[in-house]
């Protein structure tokens, strides 16, 4: 991690601990707003913004759907970085990347905050203008493509206003029981923490089994809102990284199977397949030493929905 702007210790995936022994995450640093006036020092204005992700990463991967589902991908560039993790964290291609040539990720916090100290975090909305981090928060950056590019954007909202209370409501629920769940449950430093993550996960998605196989194919029936985006990015990696690595193994997705259509119903969006990199998926959570010190990735499982996922050049699997 950064101590004052300098990089102090090997990467560790574990933020910190409460007196059970549960993960407890990093609280995100830049919480600034893009908005179509400008209003927050951040217009919306095309070509300015970039988008750093990592295709292991769930919270970062929200973020390029978003971004595909509202029609930015002209207005909004992106870089991804590398999937195996390195002793600096997130690293990019060799060259850098595209907009700062930098090599870490920690490289880009330390430009916005020459004192910044905590882990280097993706995704980041990059302001290309002022040279600085917009936002790093990918709940923020979610709803900042969905609503504050104005003009730019297009399509359906993700957070209808006749429903965004209860959008909210269940992305609220989902969150800790299932999103950060997982992690609870396999960053865990006491059993009594794990085994209540590992409860709550699987309670969550019984629950979410029962309200999918009574409507669907989405959460609110035929409408795609960012509660959906939500739970594919941790459906999808769940029986290739978190079934096994993080010890959530009382049942795959593929035995749920409302939860199954969930998933090929998001494959079916155009974009959405080409968002998704299983390999980059297993090579990164299995980089994790403090989880998997060998580096042994393994061969399978076999995923219904692999062969869906062959991306396209242009496609943000592609690092374009």
């Amino acid at each position: 991690m950064l101590v004052k702007g300098k990089w102090a210790a090997d990467w560790q995936p574990v933020q910190g601990t409460d007196a059970k022994g549960g993960f407890v995450r990093q609280t995100s640093s830049f919480r600034h707003r893009v908005t179509p006036g400008g209003e927050t020092g951040f217009p919306a204005e095309a070509g300015r913004y970039h988008l750093y992700v990592a295709l292991i990463c769930p919270w970062a991967s929200r973020t390029l759907i978003a971004r595909r589902l509202k029609g930015l991908e002209a207005a909004v560039s992106v870089d991804v970085v590398e999937p195996a993790l390195s002793d600096q964290g997130w690293r990019f291609p060799p060259g850098g990347d595209h907009v700062n040539g930098v090599t870490h990720l920690h490289e880009l916090y330390t430009r916005a905050d020459p004192a910044f100290t905590g882990r280097a975090t993706v995704p980041i909305l990059w302001d290309k203008a002022t040279g600085t981090i917009v936002n790093n928060e990918s709940a923020d950056i979610l709803r900042i493509l969905d609503e504050g590019f104005g003009a730019l954007a297009s399509g359906p909202p993700l957070r209808p206003a006749d429903i965004a209370g209860e959008v909210d409501a269940l992305g609220e629920r989902m969150y800790p029981a299932l999103n950060n769940g997982v992690y609870r449950a396999g960053f865990a430093t006491t059993q009594d923490a794990y085994e209540e993550a590992y409860g709550e996960v699987f309670a969550m998605l019984d629950e979410l089994e029962a309200r999918l196989a009574g409507g669907g194919p989405f959460l609110f029936g035929d409408r795609l809102t960012e509660a959906d985006i939500r739970l594919f990015v941790t459906l999808v990696r769940f029986d290739a990284a978190y079934h096994g690595l993080f010890k959530c193994n009382r049942r795959r997705i593929a035995d749920y199977p409302a939860l199954s259509r969930h998933i090929e119903a998001m494959l079916d969006v155009p974009g959405v397949a080409g968002t998704v990199s299983i390999a980059h998926i297993k090579r990164g959570y299995y980089s994790i030493k403090a989880l998997n010190p060998k580096g042994i990735v393994p061969l399978g499982p076999d995923l219904p929905f692999a062969d869906r996922l062959i991306a396209r050049p242009g496609d943000p699997a592609h690092g374009a």
